[in-house]
């Protein structure tokens, strides 16, 4: 009763605009807000002192900027899988037009943009996906004990990250799914935070920084797969999706495989 009181309570204390709250209280996001806000200011001043054709020419060059923009954000928005990694390529873009859009102001003003996204990268991080899904959050002893001691999961699918990496922030959201979907008795699934662990990288083969994530499927406490391979090089690395993690793993036909039995 308490456990089923909690959760009700739970969601009533969840804000009714999680973007917002985190806009407001994620310093990756607040100050993103705030440099492109800036802006209007910018605009503002250079209409009382720039020239009337070059107003007339500032003012075709953000149409364009915004015409592009949006095609952008929508390809994206139909190409990416989850929302840290369409945020973070709009982002990226929306940074790029703001310079382009500030050089035709004045170079000192793009120069200081150009400064101000530096600092923004050095200071803050994108905030990752919070949420695990079915997932099990393992330290490397933990996941060493249940490979070894054995558990009632003949298969372990686990994710080795680094919420350091932007990768790995933008693919975040992709193995809790999974875990909602191919989660049971036969397979459980789990994820190691080698940014807090880095000696588990070199326990299970992982070549920092360039293979991570890295997903490896244990049977019986023997490795019977991972993505990427070890004969992937840095330079090779496949994208992770979740039509790859599922093919490579054999997601469907395990699950196929648990229903009939």
């Amino acid at each position: 009763m308490e456990a089923a009181s909690a959760a009700p309570a739970a969601d009533k204390r969840r804000h009714p605009f999680p973007w917002l709250n985190l806009m407001a209280t994620e310093p990756f996001y607040l100050l993103h807000f705030l440099l492109f806000f800036s802006y209007i200011g910018a605009r503002s001043s250079a209409s009382q002192t720039l020239s009337a054709d070059l107003v007339d020419r500032l003012f075709r060059r953000e149409i364009q900027a915004i015409l592009a923009f949006l095609v952008l954000v929508a390809v994206k928005m139909v190409k990416e899988e989850t929302w840290e990694a369409f945020i973070a390529n709009t982002l990226l873009y929306a940074k790029g037009f703001l310079f382009a859009i500030a050089l035709v102001i004045d170079y000192h003003l793009a120069l200081c943009y150009l400064l101000g996204f530096l600092v923004i990268s050095i200071i803050t991080q994108q905030p990752p996906y919070d949420g695990l899904g079915d997932c099990s959050q393992l330290t490397p002893l933990q996941l060493e004990s249940l490979l070894t001691e054995g558990s009632t999961s003949r298969f372990w699918l686990v994710e080795f990250r680094a919420l350091c990496s932007s990768t790995c922030v933008q693919k975040c959201r992709i193995f809790p799914d999974l875990s909602i979907i191919y989660s049971n008795k036969n397979i459980s699934f789990g994820v190691v935070d080698i940014g807090h662990f880095p000696n588990a990288a070199e326990k299970f083969g992982i070549s920092l920084p360039g293979q991570i994530p890295t997903y490896i499927l244990f049977e019986n406490a023997v490795e019977v797969a991972r993505l990427p391979e070890f004969s992937y090089t840095e330079a090779f690395v496949p994208t992770i999706s979740k039509k790859l993690l599922c093919q490579h793993f054999e997601l469907d036909r395990r699950l196929i495989q648990y229903v009939s039995e």
